[in-house]
C-alpha cells in the first residue's frame, strides 16, 4: 500500500479592520441668541417674535419674555453659528411694535454669544 503524502497546510486567517481615523471631526461652536430687556417693546411682541421666529408656545414666549423682564436678558436659542446669526436677523427685523402704547420702530437687542 502506498501512503499517501500530506503535505501541511498553512492556515490562512484574513481580518479585515477599519483604518484608524487620520482625523476626527470637530463639532461646530455652538452660539446663544441673546434678547435684552428693554422699556419700549411689549411683551406681546416678545413673545408673538419668539413664537413666529423659533416655533416656541406662546407659554414659552411668555415664559422667556418674564426671564427677559426679571434678568434683563434671556438666552433664547442656541446653535450653529450661522442659524444663530439668521435667527438674530430675524428678530431685529420683526417690525414695528404694533402692540406698544406709542410706536415703537427700533429693533430688539439680541446678541449673540459662544457657549462653552
Amino acid at each position: 500500500m502506498n501512503a499517501v503524502e500530506t503535505e501541511p497546510v498553512a492556515e490562512v486567517i484574513v481580518t479585515t479592520s477599519k483604518p484608524e481615523p487620520t482625523h476626527q471631526r470637530k463639532r461646530q461652536p455652538r452660539y446663544a441668541v441673546v434678547v435684552l430687556n428693554d422699556d419700549e417693546h411689549s411683551f406681546d411682541y416678545v413673545i408673538l417674535a419668539l413664537a413666529r421666529i423659533f416655533g416656541y408656545s406662546l407659554e414659552r414666549g411668555n415664559d422667556l419674555a418674564q426671564i427677559i423682564d426679571t434678568q434683563g436678558r434671556a438666552i433664547v436659542w442656541t446653535g450653529a453659528l450661522e442659524i444663530a446669526e439668521l435667527k438674530r436677523d430675524q428678530l431685529r427685523g420683526f417690525g414695528p411694535d404694533v402692540f406698544a402704547r406709542h410706536p415703537v420702530t427700533f429693533p430688539l437687542g439680541v446678541e449673540l454669544e459662544p457657549v462653552d
